[in-house]
C-alpha cells in the first residue's frame, strides 16, 4: 500500500510527463478494445441480415452458381410439378413456396419506378419471416382466384406513396392495375447488400395470368423452402437433390443444373471470415501496447536516474534492494494500469459512435475489456522490470554522492 502511495504521489508531481508516458497505452488499449468490440458487432449484423432472409432458409435456383439463369441460356427453370414433388417427398420441409421474379415497372399517379415484383404463394411471408405493418397478406382465395392485389415493402411506399397511406390505393404494375391490401414491416439491407424492403409481392397466379403471361410451365424462377430444426441442412439439401435430379432427368454421370443455396452456411462463413479479420486488426493495434511499454520503460529509466540521491538514501537508512525494485515496479505497473482505464473509457465513446455511424450492434463485452486491462497491467510488469531492478542495483555509497 505504502509503494502505491508513492506511486500516486510521483505520478501527480509530474503529471504532463505521466500522461504522455501513457499515452501509447491509452491509444493501444483503445485500438484494441474498439477492434474488437465492432468486429463483434459486425459478425452479428451479418448474423441478423442473413437471417432476416428466413427461417431455416434454403433457395433452390436454376444454374451451377447463384447468379441468375434463364431458359435461352440452356438452363430451365423449374415447374408447379417440381414444388409439389419437393412438399410431398421431402419430410423434413415445413414449407414449400415456388416462386415468380421479374423488375417491373410501377406507376402511382406521377411516380414511376421499376421495382422487383415476386408472384408467389402465401406460405412464401412466413418463409421468409415477412410481418405485416398496415393491411393483410393475400390469402388462399386470393391465390386460387388470382385476385390483383399486392402487399408492398417500406421502400416501395416511401418512393411511390410519401407519407400517403396506400392500403387501398391502386397502383400500375405493367398494363395491369393492381390493388394494395398490405404493407410489410422494414427488414433493412439484406445479407448482400439489396434492399429487402423494396418489393411488391403479388398471388403468383395473378403474376403469371396479368404481370407477365405465362408462356411455359416451365416459368418458376426460384422455389423457397423451409426445414425443421431437429434435421440437419446437409440432409435436408441431400433430399432436395435427389428428388430434383429425378424430376430434371438429370444422369447419374451429369452435373446438377441447379443449386441448393444455405442461408444458414452462408451466415456462419461470413461471420467466421468477420471473426478472422477482427482478431488480425485486433492484433495490429496491439503492438501499440508494446510501442506504449517501451515508453513507460524509457521515462521508468529517465526517472531511477533523476531520483538516484533518493534511493540512496533508502538504502542507507535500512531499506533492502528488494523494496526498492518493488517500488518502481509498482510505479510502472500503476502507470501502465491508468492508462489501461483510460484507454477502455475513450474506447467506449470511441465505440459508441462509431457503431451508430457505421449501423452496427454496439456490444460493449465486460470480459474483452477485462483482459485488456490486464493485459496493460502486465505491459507495465514487463516493462518495469528493469528499470526496477536497475534502481535496486545501486551502491548505496555511489547514489548518495550522485548530484
Amino acid at each position: 500500500m505504502t509503494n502505491l502511495l508513492i506511486a500516486l504521489r510521483e505520478i501527480r508531481r509530474n503529471l504532463t510527463r505521466a500522461f504522455l508516458t501513457v499515452l501509447g497505452i491509452i491509444i493501444g488499449v483503445a485500438a484494441v478494445v474498439t477492434m474488437i468490440t465492432l468486429g463483434r458487432g459486425a459478425t452479428q449484423a451479418v448474423r441478423e441480415q442473413v437471417s432476416s432472409l428466413g427461417s431455416n432458409l434454403l433457395v433452390i435456383r436454376p444454374g451451377m452458381g447463384f447468379g441468375p439463369r434463364t431458359p435461352q441460356a440452356g438452363v430451365p427453370n423449374f415447374t408447379m410439378g417440381d414444388a409439389a414433388a419437393l412438399r410431398s417427398q421431402v419430410p423434413s420441409l415445413t414449407a414449400v413456396a415456388p416462386m415468380v421474379q421479374a423488375p417491373l415497372s410501377t406507376v402511382f399517379q406521377q411516380n414511376a419506378r421499376t421495382t422487383a415484383v415476386t408472384g408467389t404463394i402465401p406460405d412464401w411471408f412466413g418463409i421468409s419471416k415477412w410481418t405485416i405493418e398496415e393491411g393483410r397478406f393475400f390469402d388462399e382465395r386470393d391465390f386460387r382466384t388470382g385476385q390483383a392485389v399486392c402487399v408492398i415493402g417500406q421502400t416501395v411506399r416511401k418512393e411511390l406513396f410519401g407519407s400517403e397511406n396506400p392500403i387501398g390505393a391502386k397502383i400500375r404494375i405493367r398494363a395491369s392495375s393492381v390493388e394494395v391490401i398490405g404493407l410489410l414491416k422494414a427488414k433493412g439491407q439484406g445479407g448482400f447488400g439489396q434492399d429487402q424492403d423494396d418489393i411488391i409481392v403479388v398471388p403468383l397466379t395473378a403474376m403469371e395470368r396479368r404481370l407477365t403471361g405465362r408462356t411455359s410451365a416451365q416459368n418458376i424462377t426460384q422455389i423457397q423452402v423451409s426445414g425443421t430444426d431437429d434435421v440437419s441442412s446437409q440432409q435436408t439439401i441431400s433430399e432436395i437433390q435427389s428428388v430434383m435430379r429425378v424430376r430434371r432427368n438429370i444422369q447419374p454421370n451429369e452435373d446438377e443444373n441447379f443449386n441448393v443455396f444455405d442461408t444458414r452456411q452462408i451466415a456462419e462463413t461470413l461471420s467466421a471470415s468477420t471473426r478472422v479479420m477482427t482478431s488480425l486488426l485486433g492484433a495490429v493495434a496491439g503492438v501499440s501496447l508494446l510501442v506504449g511499454g517501451i515508453g513507460i520503460m524509457n521515462i521508468m529509466l529517465v526517472s531511477v536516474t533523476e531520483r538516484t540521491r533518493e534511493i540512496g538514501i533508502r538504502l542507507a537508512i535500512g531499506a533492502r534492494a528488494r523494496e526498492v525494485m518493488m517500488q518502481f515496479l509498482v510505479e510502472a505497473v500503476t502507470l501502465s494500469s491508468l492508462g489501461g482505464l483510460l484507454g477502455i473509457a475513450f474506447a467506449y465513446g470511441l465505440c459508441a459512435g462509431l457503431s451508430a455511424l457505421i449501423q452496427v450492434p454496439f456490444e460493449f463485452d465486460p470480459s474483452i475489456n477485462a483482459m485488456a486491462f490486464c493485459f496493460s497491467a502486465s505491459v507495465g510488469v514487463l516493462f518495469g522490470f528493469m528499470p526496477a531492478r536497475r534502481a535496486a542495483a545501486l551502491n548505496p555509497i555511489d547514489a548518495l554522492r550522485h548530484e
